[in-house]
């Protein structure tokens, strides 16, 4: 069965002129175009924009979408590791209702909250403090590297760019895991777009710097641990692809 412009603008709550954008852009081709010049639709087109709208709830934007997209056809794959990263956004969400519903609660009663009960859901300085302490005190205890401090002006800054770099090391791993080769036009792309998310963002990285970093996370235990905890292999797999990308973007 085949969905006109409207039908489908009908059905997804996509409004017609975004539906033409993102055929304009690439991101979602109708089936077909009848003689009439009408944009149509499938079942294919309608599972691909289900998957868009999974994304865009996320906040990734249309670029980042278009790109993760093409490097992975499996819907499986796609709806796995959406699925995984909005239960992360619903478990934070969940706490934040909670704090709100406290918050409500001690208005109604008269009574003064806590202020440890306060922000409960909110990432903030001390979450981050916490979840970097571990890497800080072996990387000062090995390296005499001063640690890492976040600053409260910049936590949603890190928010995105943690979202980021999760989303880069499960690409990684999953396309080690389906057998795509290190130096496969795909890989090179998901490195690029990851490089250009990081210079956007202030983290000035050449790909010499990228490949400098992998060969550490070689030759660093507590790296090679952490990689290879989350798939095996991943640490010489991302180092290899990144020497290929050097190889191939001189």
């Amino acid at each position: 069965m085949l969905y006109t412009v409207k039908e489908v603008s009908e059905l997804s709550k996509v409004t017609i002129k975004t539906l033409h954008h993102y055929h304009k852009i690439g991101l979602l081709l109708p089936s077909q175009v009848s003689e009439a010049g009408y944009r149509l639709y499938g079942n294919e087109e309608l599972e691909r924009l289900q998957q868009i709208l999974f994304y865009r709830e996320l906040d990734f934007s249309l670029d980042q979408i278009k790109e993760m997209m093409e490097r992975h056809s499996d819907r499986l794959f796609i709806l796995s590791q959406q699925e995984e990263l909005l239960l992360d956004r619903k478990q934070r969400l969940e706490t934040i209702v909670q704090t709100l519903r406290n918050s409500i609660a001690c208005i109604k009663g008269g009574k003064t909250m806590d202020n440890k009960e306060m922000f409960k859901g909110f990432e903030n300085e001390e979450q981050w403090n916490e979840a970097l302490a571990e890497q800080n005190q072996y990387l000062q205890d090995s390296y005499g590297m001063e640690p890492l401090e976040v600053a409260g002006e910049n936590i949603q800054e890190m928010n995105e760019q943690a979202v980021e770099a999760a989303t880069f090391m499960n690409e990684m791993a999953s396309s080690l895991r389906e057998g795509i080769k290190h130096n496969a036009e795909p890989i090179g792309n998901l490195i690029r777009v990851h490089l250009e998310f990081m210079n956007k963002h202030g983290h000035l990285t050449s790909a010499n710097d990228f490949a400098a970093q992998t060969r550490f996370f070689l030759s660093d235990d507590f790296h090679l641990q952490m990689l290879e905890g989350q798939q095996t292999g991943l640490a010489y797999y991302l180092s290899a692809a990144a020497e290929s990308f050097v190889a191939t973007n001189q």
